[in-house]
């Protein structure tokens, strides 16, 4: 099973309704030894961080076209707590609904985002900003430059 390092960030620009965009980095080592790299990045409209940074995770799982090991690195403690925290198990045997009955937000992502991983075996680990780290900053930059993106969410979502 190939071994996959995703990178991945969001950016809500600070307003719900303002530009959004995600990015992300993948990473594998072929049988020859040789380091490839793929950079995802789009923006969108009307959107949220939790949006986009499940974007980020659910685009680049939807990359990998065999099954992978993953280890999938995101700021979003809420991303990676779903699944290591089994929120997302929780969840789904409430019926999507949280705490005192609240609906879950964003469950056409996480539908999709468990879709996506099915087939891997992924690891959600969870990094501190990006401590200057270059793979998470350059995660960030492709997050911050694809929020000035003019696409609607939506296309993406029932496109």
């Amino acid at each position: 099973m190939t071994k996959v390092t995703i990178y991945t960030d969001g950016a809500a620009r600070g307003n719900p309704d303002g530009p959004g965009g995600y990015g992300a980095v993948l990473q594998f080592i072929d049988s020859k030894g040789v380091l490839h790299e793929k950079e995802l990045s789009a923006g969108y409209k009307k959107t949220t961080n939790n949006r986009m940074e499940l974007m980020a995770a659910i685009v680049a799982l939807e990359e990998l076209t065999k099954p992978c090991e993953v280890d999938l690195h995101s700021d979003s403690k809420y991303l990676v707590d779903a699944f290591n925290q089994h929120w997302i198990d929780s969840w789904i045997k409430k019926g999507w609904k949280r705490g005192k009955n609240e609906p879950v937000k964003n469950i056409d992502l996480w539908k999709r985002l468990l879709k996506a991983k099915e087939q891997h075996k992924v690891r959600f680990i969870w990094v501190k900003g990006h401590a200057g780290e270059e793979i998470n900053e350059r995660c960030d930059k492709l997050a911050t430059t694809a929020a000035d993106g003019d696409k609607l969410l939506d296309d993406v979502i029932t496109g």
